[in-house]
């Protein structure tokens, strides 16, 4: 795993968006995998800036999102579909009809041919070349909540109460946080070509911790990274700050930057 560690929100989100234009600029059909949430708010806000300033040009590209609340439709302020639109989409020249995010109001008796139909579709685009994502409190990626096995695939999952608390920010109440999402698994995330991780902030230093420098386990489904040959993660200062080993990151990072190769 390659780990890069910057000074604050701002310099993750412009050198995550650097990754993700370069691979835009070098593949222009290319399938990105994103994921919501205030983490990736800066990098969407840079990547619009980009195109608008730069004519950094989406038109080509397919993007497949992690997640999406079950029983929210995409018109919600609150559902991911939503999301997206607002924060990128609306502002770069992307097809519409090339952004799928899981159907929020898909039937129950529909929701397994859905899931199965959703990875068959990520399969034909020719799968995820580069899929962003964040952690959750309890490390949890996509809303692969811990117990969650690391091969499950697409799938409707129960949200814990910890997901539940830390959503509720965005919601009126408690009461109206949805209590079930549609995710991809761990075992579909693993299977993108790249993985480009991000985490800021002190209150995701200790679960950060755990899972980059921890065992690999379901308890936290993010140090399922490390099953993955090509993974980057950027961190803010605050998000590393219990890493045991930021010394050797720095350097690493540093000799990288020296002789203009990827050591990790």
């Amino acid at each position: 795993m390659r780990i890069l560690i910057v000074k604050n929100y701002d310099e993750m989100s412009k050198k995550a968006a650097g990754m993700v234009a370069e691979l835009v600029r070098r593949k222009p059909n290319c399938v990105l995998g994103l994921a919501t949430g205030s983490t990736p708010e800066g990098l969407y806000r840079e990547l619009v800036r980009m195109h608008k300033e730069e004519g950094l040009d989406f038109s080509k590209v397919t993007t497949f999102n992690l997640d999406e609340y079950y029983g929210l439709p995409g018109t919600h302020p609150q559902s991911y579909r939503y999301f997206m639109n607002e924060k990128l989409f609306n502002g770069i020249n992307i097809r519409k009809e090339n952004t799928f995010v899981p159907d929020g109001k898909v039937p129950v008796k529909d929701i397994e041919k859905f899931c199965e139909e959703y990875e068959e579709r990520i399969k034909k685009a020719g799968g995820i070349d580069l899929q962003v994502l964040g952690i959750g409190g309890d490390g949890h990626i996509a809303f692969n909540e811990p117990g969650s096995s690391l091969s499950s695939r697409t799938r409707l999952v129960a949200l814990t109460e910890q997901t539940i608390k830390d959503n509720s920010r965005f919601f009126s109440s408690m009461d109206e946080v949805p209590k079930y999402a549609l995710s991809m698994g761990v075992g579909s995330i693993l299977e993108a070509r790249e993985l480009l991780f991000l985490a800021n902030g002190e209150k995701k230093a200790e679960v950060v911790a755990k899972a980059i420098e921890g065992p690999v386990t379901s308890s936290i489904t993010a140090s399922a990274l490390h099953l993955h040959p090509k993974v980057t993660a950027i961190l803010d200062e605050g998000a590393a700050g219990r890493l045991s080993r930021v010394a050797f990151y720095r350097f690493a990072a540093e000799a990288e930057e020296k002789i203009g190769m990827k050591l990790f």
